[in-house]
């Protein structure tokens, strides 16, 4: 992705952080993290007290937006979670500029971050988190994250928790992996190419994908619950970030698991809040 001027930057991340709105994934593709960051509580239990508020900051150097959606901070545990998130990559980026000493970048360094609320009822709410750090070169370092959050067991639902068991992990990959192959395949066709070389991509593409999508949990820590009428959990999206399952051109691609793949593997702390067959 090509730098854009100095203005342009400034403008597009403010509209950012003002809107809460984010980059689309063809043009902004974002990067998994290995799981959302735990929540520390205080020796009483209870999770700090935080008020998030959307950051804008800009000058010569640096142009800083993060922006969140007010009705997380109806809890606690997760606005926690979240201010967590965004300090860290603040943190990431002013680190980087400090390193420039008394130079000004040619193009200012720039961290934008949207967290938006997907899901919000009594048993689950869940929470994205996308944007980009640049800190010099090509393009900038894509931030992706997923929070699912359950309000009466005031915690975060963890890919590790969700499903311990190899054999869940197993037909999880199996599902995910057939069902991006066919994306793949459909890509391929579709493109201005000959047999051979569509099969020559699509081969590529295949081994990317059984190596993403290994029945591990840490291939599988980015998810958000797709809900049903009832507020049950109707199946999982999982979220791919470029390189995991293919090219960075690619961008983020996503696999919904249903929830009658899911079931029989789900852990029992966690198996009522999923639609039954």
């Amino acid at each position: 992705m090509n730098r854009l001027g100095q203005g342009a930057c400034a403008a597009a991340l403010v509209a950012l952080a003002l809107a809460g709105c984010r980059k689309d994934d063809a043009q902004a593709p974002v990067a998994a993290t290995d799981q959302a960051p735990a929540v520390e509580t205080p020796v009483d239990g209870a999770p700090a007290a935080v008020e998030l508020q959307d950051v804008i900051q800009t000058n010569a150097r640096y142009v800083l937006g993060i922006s969140y959606p007010p009705a997380v901070n109806k809890y606690p545990g997760l606005a926690q979670a979240l201010s967590d998130y965004a300090g860290h990559a603040k943190a990431e980026l002013l680190k980087a500029v400090d390193e420039l000493g008394n130079d000004t970048p040619t193009a200012p360094y720039e961290l934008s971050l949207a967290f938006d609320m997907e899901v919000d009822t009594p048993k689950v709410v869940a929470v994205s988190a996308e944007g980009s750090s640049y800190t010099g070169g090509a393009h900038g370092q894509p931030l992706v994250a997923r929070f699912v959050w359950l309000p009466e067991k005031e915690q975060l639902l963890t890919a590790q928790a969700l499903i311990d068991s190899p054999k869940g992990w197993q037909a999880v990959s199996d599902y995910t992996s057939d069902t991006l192959l066919a994306q793949a395949m459909a890509r391929a066709q579709g493109e201005d190419m000959t047999p051979e070389e569509q099969q020559a991509q699509v081969r590529n593409l295949s081994k990317m994908i059984d190596e993403g999508t290994a029945p591990e949990a840490a291939n599988f820590a980015q998810f958000q619950p797709v809900m049903d009428a009832a507020g049950r959990i109707a199946a999982l999206r999982f979220v791919f970030p470029p390189y995991q399952v293919g090219p960075y051109s690619d961008g983020t691609q996503t696999v919904e698991v249903p929830a009658a793949v899911l079931l029989p593997h789900v852990a029992a702390d966690y198996r009522e809040l999923f639609a039954h067959p």
